[in-house]
């Protein structure tokens, strides 16, 4: 098949992918061109005959599978964000194909042997830092691989890869549906007592597209605590909702828990062939983290204080329930965030509901979250409406630096749909690098709700920070001059990776840029300054709540990662959603973070994030990277120097480099010292 549109760079600006031309027949033929050039590729680095240098083993590795990197880009973020049925059996095919594929390059002894003897010689090779650090990863990349095992230790961990790659491909798969399923149909409108209009219309329009016209659906978002709980009034709709949310992957839908236990089981086995106790420690040790005693002694900082402040909310929740009913009723999870949401409107005048007006999609992109980057860093966004992205809703935008000169493209995928897992997330289709003569094109996925046909896309104040969030992902990656792919963007340790998001989250409640896009998307009018006043002080209400919720979530990370690699456990092998729910209610209780109406953000049966998604033993890194993001904000709002001035700084210094530097190293010189955690905790309200 010579018509292929992968078989060729793009002619289109920045090498967009040409979605009008990709068909899924285009895929696999690609994948497979692409692994067999790839190979022939690493064939020709190990029989070079010239003696092993920089150019012709790291930099050919570099220029390596530029086929199967383009191809991999397109359709990871077409799997994930607008899936067929088609794309699930591709990917069901190829994850693990990939997976041998990645094993027969870094197992080949030939090429780890030319890499060692460039190690070995590294010290005289007269490289740059840049040269110099790539060399020393390529290595640790491969010895963390298996490079350096026997050929029985490698045939073993080949086989495990392959296995893994196919069971999170099917958890992955297995979650997307089970959450569809979940689904509530209600069949009466008081029901949904407490939605309003545009809520309600979205409920119909969603039941109408289900084939349940004249009901209304409720669909579920892939968190434990819907976002929906909110605003319904009726006590039994919201244990329904509660219910179906925890239920997914256990009990009758148990498979998905299965296997969970299996990939943990699994990941423990690799790492006790790479010499690691347990995989926690593996994933870990090429982190900012670096040790399993880092993380722990964080979570040991911060699971008391959160905990005291929860059971305290707890107590205001229920006192509020007594006071509002005769009957002596008991604070449930369901309960928990309608409840939250009463007295933050009694507390402080301010109904979430309320705010959404101000909040209108179009204002709150253009006039808030690309007018604060043009605030900050200089840079200017003009949408193209000339260029087509992978799905109809999808929109594409140029980005130009403060001088004028081209420095990317910026694709958003804002609604949510059936065929988009869920969450928000940031992809790359094409990663920069002056090697490879690139700029990037980067992708937001969100799951906003798309409003009915005519109406306005009202934002809640969630969806605003997300928004900001998934675009501090994105400047990472449009930021990004690094010389070698490799270091591409935010191609850095995982537990780095939040932090340039988590900075620009700082900018949405800023007082020159909220005024700038809060306006009533109606009239045109600002919100009021009392209103302003009055959410600021919300900020740290609920804190207990979110912090718990988070911790919960990370520590049973946690522990299904510490599972011991010298007994990945026989038990844990056979284990069902039975057995699931026991090892979670342990975990939990043993970290000291068991809160009865907290359920954790993510439960088993339905973590993508870890067991589909790459922060397998990382899902700590959320609040690890909050550290360093508290800590910048700090430096953001002290001293003397423009806004515009300290954003070329953090540019320059952070979000340019990529893996380019070592980030923590990076970071302390930045700050000219390391990482301090007070910051994060009087923004949490977790000191005494």
């Amino acid at each position: 098949m010579t018509d292929n549109p992968f078989f060729a760079r793009s002619p289109l600006p920045y090498e967009l992918p040409d979605f009008t031309e990709i068909g899924a027949e285009d895929y696999l033929p690609a994948f497979e061109r692409g692994i067999a050039e790839q190979l022939a590729e690493i064939d020709a680095i190990t029989a070079e005959v010239e003696e092993p240098t920089f150019d012709n083993v790291i930099v050919a590795l570099e220029r390596s599978g530029t086929l199967l990197r383009r191809v991999s880009n397109v359709f990871g973020n077409i799997a994930s964000s607008d899936s067929s049925a088609q794309s699930d059996a591709i990917e069901a095919e190829i994850s693990p194909r990939l997976a041998a594929h990645q094993d027969a390059i870094h197992l080949d002894p030939k090429l780890f042997g030319r890499i060692e003897t460039l190690y070995g010689r590294r010290g005289e090779l007269g490289l740059d830092p840049e040269e110099l650090r790539l060399l020393e990863l390529y290595r640790l990349r491969f010895v963390r691989a298996g490079a350096g095992l026997d050929p029985g230790q490698q045939d073993r961990l080949r086989a495990i890869n392959v296995e893994l790659a196919a069971l999170q491909t099917e958890f992955g798969q297995i979650n997307a549906a089970t959450t569809s399923a979940a689904t509530l149909i209600l069949d009466d409108v008081s029901e949904l007592a407490g939605l309003d209009a545009g809520a309600l219309s979205a409920a119909a329009d969603s039941a109408r597209s289900l084939g349940h016209a004249g009901k209304w659906a409720l669909n579920l978002q892939n968190v434990s605590n819907q976002p929906i709980l909110a605003g319904l009034t009726d006590r039994a709709v919201r244990c329904r909702v509660m219910v179906a949310s925890l239920g997914r992957g256990f009990g009758a839908d148990g498979t998905s828990s299965a296997l969970a236990a299996r990939i943990a089981s699994l990941r423990a086995e690799r790492a006790a062939l790479l010499g690691y106790p347990d995989h926690a420690a593996y994933a870990v040790a090429d982190q900012t983290a670096r040790t399993v005693s880092a993380v722990e002694d964080m979570f040991a900082r911060l699971v008391p204080p959160a905990v005291a402040k929860a059971q305290g909310e707890a107590a205001d929740l229920e006192a509020a329930m007594r006071a509002d009913t005769v009957e002596d009723v008991e604070l449930q999870a369901w309960d928990w965030q309608f409840w939250s949401e009463r007295i933050r409107a009694e507390r402080f005048s301010v109904d979430a509901e309320a705010l959404r007006p101000y909040f209108e999609l179009e204002r709150v992109l253009w006039d808030g979250v690309f007018y604060a980057a043009e605030q900050v860093y200089g840079i200017t966004i003009r949408e193209r409406g000339d260029l087509v992205g992978y799905h109809p809703e999808v929109r594409v935008f140029e980005v130009f630096d403060a001088d004028g000169e081209p420095r990317g493209l910026f694709l958003g995928d804002f609604f949510t749909r059936p065929s988009k897992r869920g969450g928000a997330w940031m992809n790359e289709l094409v990663g920069q690098s002056r090697l490879l003569g690139q700029k990037p094109v980067v992708v937001n996925n969100l799951n906003i709700a798309k409003p009915a046909e005519g109406e306005a896309a009202l934002l809640t104040w969630d969806n605003v920070r997300t928004l900001f969030h998934e675009f501090g992902h994105a400047l990472h990656g449009l930021f990004s001059d690094v010389r070698y792919p490799f270091f591409s963007g935010t191609e850095v340790p995982r537990d780095f990776v939040e932090f340039p998001s988590q900075v620009n989250e700082m900018w949405m409640s800023r007082p020159e840029i909220l005024a700038n896009y809060a306006r009533h998307f109606e009239t045109g009018e600002p919100m009021p300054a009392e209103l302003v006043e009055r959410m600021a002080a919300t900020e740290r209400f609920g804190e207990g709540f979110r912090t718990v919720e988070y911790l919960a979530a990370a520590l049973l990370d946690w522990a299904w990662h510490r599972i011991p690699a010298a007994d990945p456990g026989s038990e844990v092998l056979d284990m069902d959603s039975a057995y699931a729910e026991a090892f979670e209610e342990a975990a939990l209780r043993k970290a000291g973070i068991a809160v009865a109406a907290i359920p954790p953000r993510y439960r088993t049966g339905y973590f993508a994030h870890i067991f589909s998604g790459g922060y397998d033993a990382s899902y700590y890194s959320y609040i690890w990277s909050e550290v360093l993001d508290a800590d910048t904000v700090r430096w953001f709002t002290d001293g003397d120097a423009s806004v515009r001035e300290k954003g070329r700084l953090f540019r320059r210094e952070l979000l340019s480099r990529g893996g380019s530097v070592d980030p923590l190293e990076a970071f302390e010189a930045f700050r000219g010292r390391a990482p301090e955690i007070e910051p994060l905790l009087i923004r949490r309200g977790l000191t005494v």
